[in-house]
């Protein structure tokens, strides 16, 4: 069988169930595990190509959407030269990658028609029920119930090991900076599971935009950061030189609350199996059972000085 998977979370399911060989196309996102990185990219971003800042980003996709034009491009020739015999996309979020309807000229241009598997979980429950549902489609449900009962199992263990705390802290999670988005979807329920309180977010409801008011009205007791996509490092560079918003940040890190930045782009952006890596870092972040350092590369506290170290602005 032939996968073209043009999401990355479920490049990293197809990955995870040792199906590498059978991929045929991804996404330009597709970059998890490294073994996939040799497979052909079918899709061309149209916004953020030569990264930018969260603001400029924004504003990209708001006058492409506006105006009708589509956020990314389909290498067409490409895709049928892959001859997929299955195709992994979403319909959850139409600011993240190619949706459906942008697949059916190309489809149709195929000698033989594909199977397209169509994603689109809101929660953690639903993404390892994906799982699932792509080990079938690829003929190895075997496997795949195997790694969803294992995600199962660390999920449990987190929900017992954070149910024996009553300290429940006051928790906003930050999606995107310029403007401030709040997170939604899957991240309130991996911060209930990780023993928190989100006061901004919902539950299996979509993100939506903020302001600075709105998050210090809430009295968060700790400040996630988790711009969709970033990892740690661009996400402190981009905060470092955040123009007129440098001086809520700086003030938020005084007066505050326990501010993070943590890996969205590996651990809550995508909905794919190391989402579970995320609830465990969570968990971690919210209820230290040692004092045992955070992975920099996972998560960093912030604090006024990481703010203005090497901050021209």
């Amino acid at each position: 069988m032939r996968i073209c998977s043009l999401i990355p979370g479920a490049t990293e399911v197809v990955a995870a169930l040792d199906l590498v060989d059978r991929l045929v196309g991804i996404s330009h996102e597709c970059d998890f595990p490294a073994s996939v990185r040799h497979v052909p990219v079918m899709i061309e971003p149209m916004v953020g190509k030569d990264g930018g800042s969260g603001g400029e980003i924004d504003r990209q996709v708001k006058e492409l959407v506006a105006s009708g034009q589509r956020l990314y491009q389909l290498d067409e020739d490409a895709f049928c030269r892959a001859r997929p015999d299955l195709i992994l996309t979403q319909d959850l979020c139409h600011v993240c990658s190619v949706t459906p309807d942008q697949l059916t000229r190309a489809i149709d241009s195929l000698q033989h028609r594909p199977d397209m598997l169509t994603l689109s979980p809101t929660t953690l429950d639903g993404m390892i029920h994906d799982i699932e549902r792509i080990a079938e489609a690829a003929g190895v449900l075997a496997k795949g119930r195997v790694l969803a009962q294992e995600l199962r199992h660390r999920v449990n263990r987190v929900r017992a090991e954070t149910s024996r705390t009553p300290l429940r802290p006051r928790v906003v999670c930050l999606e995107w900076l310029d403007p401030l988005y709040v997170a939604g979807h899957w991240v309130p329920e991996m911060v209930a599971l990780a023993g928190g309180h989100d006061v901004l977010g919902s539950q299996d409801t979509p993100s939506h935009e903020t302001t600075w008011p709105a998050v210090e009205a809430a009295r968060p007791d700790v400040i996630l950061v988790m711009p969709c996509g970033y990892s740690v490092e661009r996400t402190v560079a981009e905060l470092r030189h955040a123009g007129p918003t440098a001086d809520a940040w700086r003030r938020a890190c005084r007066q505050s609350p326990d501010l993070y930045v943590v890996d969205a782009a590996s651990f809550f952006s995508r909905p794919g199996p190391r989402l579970v890596d995320g609830l465990e870092l969570l968990a971690a972040i919210l209820h230290p059972a040692t004092d045992y350092p955070l992975d920099p590369a996972k998560a960093v506290k912030l604090e006024t000085a990481t703010l203005t170290a090497g901050c021209t602005s």
